[in-house]
């Protein structure tokens, strides 16, 4: 892969090291939506904001930009400085690591062009990662301003677009990882009838991941906390049939995560069917790897509505959707590896 072999380990435990982080922002981020913390710094302050406030006249400083917004004035009022402190630090780790993130990508990236070491398909793959990472920066900036003017929270679809970004650029590392594991160029995007199956749930997956960032942007999940009925009734008892697709709507946004969950595990089981009818032994382990994360994703998804959205039961639906990113590419990644 690499025009100088002594960099192949280097280059395996940077794109390790990136995947470790990127995982760790999504479940710090997750963490910071649920906690409502988003929206306690109220600029971006990209190099003054590197260092958290020590005097207790800066804390009051960005205690003060914070009550002029909306949130505080229609939802906290009486929060104390201390509860504020709480929810700035959730923002401000999150921001730190969107900063590591970018040191750890970039110094090494700049690094690995100077030697002249990194081959025409590395480089293109790189310099697409670096423009996600910095959209991604801007991308989360442009959700905060949504939740700073008229809005209590931020826009639920902005939320969903960083989200999804975030899993992207997840996706991309991975995939580079496991092409220079296997010092192979498996391209993702394969237009043919191969596990046609497969590609239909992966689709599936990233857009429930997006219906799932409008239902944490809609406190969607607050609405119906029974399981398997919504309340009495298969589908919302509310205005839901007025209009169908009103992604405004949290009823709307919450019945169509669940069926986009049933669908990807009807799907699931089909394919496990597939694989083991036409004995495809390579894809056995990593099938099942992938099943086990279905379905502990859906049993967790059912305890988050019926613990009151919990947040530690929430966040850990956010954490195995990650893993369940991971087994769904490996499993994608083994079925068209041409070695």
């Amino acid at each position: 892969m690499f025009k100088n072999e002594k960099y192949n380990n280097f280059f395996s435990i940077w794109l390790l090291g990136l995947i470790t982080l990127v995982i760790t922002i999504i479940i710090v981020g997750g963490l910071t939506r649920l906690t409502e913390s988003g929206l306690s710094i109220t600029k971006w302050e990209l190099i003054k904001g590197i260092f958290p406030p020590i005097t207790q006249d800066h804390w009051e400083k960005y205690f003060l930009e914070y009550k002029s917004i909306p949130q505080y004035i229609y939802l906290n009022p009486s929060m104390s400085m201390d509860e504020f402190k709480i929810i700035f630090y959730w923002e401000y780790f999150h921001r730190i690591l969107g900063r590591l993130i970018g040191l750890f990508f970039f110094i090494p990236f700049i690094f690995l062009v100077y030697k002249k070491v990194l081959n025409s398909y590395i480089s293109k793959r790189l310099i697409f990662l670096s423009f996600l990472i910095l959209l991604q920066g801007f991308v989360g900036w442009y959700m905060v301003i949504s939740g700073l003017t008229e809005n209590l929270s931020v826009s639920h679809y902005r939320l969903s677009f960083h989200l999804i970004t975030a899993f992207i650029i997840l996706s991309l590392l991975f995939w580079l990882f496991m092409n220079h594991y296997y010092s192979s160029k498996e391209i993702f995007f394969q237009i043919n009838e191969r596990f046609i199956s497969l590609k239909i749930l992966l689709f599936l997956i990233f857009s429930q991941i997006i219906i799932g960032a409008l239902v944490s942007g809609l406190d969607a999940g607050l609405i119906y906390q029974t399981w398997p009925l919504m309340n009495e009734s298969y589908v919302p008892s509310d205005n839901f049939s007025d209009n169908i697709f009103n992604f405004n709507n949290p009823s709307t946004v919450q019945f169509f995560h669940r069926n986009m969950a049933y669908l990807i595990f009807f799907l699931s089981i089909y394919l496990g069917i597939s694989i083991y009818k036409n004995k495809i032994v390579r894809l056995y382990n990593s099938y099942l790897f992938f099943i086990l994360f279905i379905a502990l994703q859906i049993l967790i998804g059912i305890f988050v509505l019926v613990s009151n959205v919990n947040i530690y039961v929430a966040s850990l639906h956010q954490i195995s959707s990650i893993f369940l990113i991971l087994s769904s590419l490996n499993l994608y990644y083994r079925s068209i590896r041409s070695n």
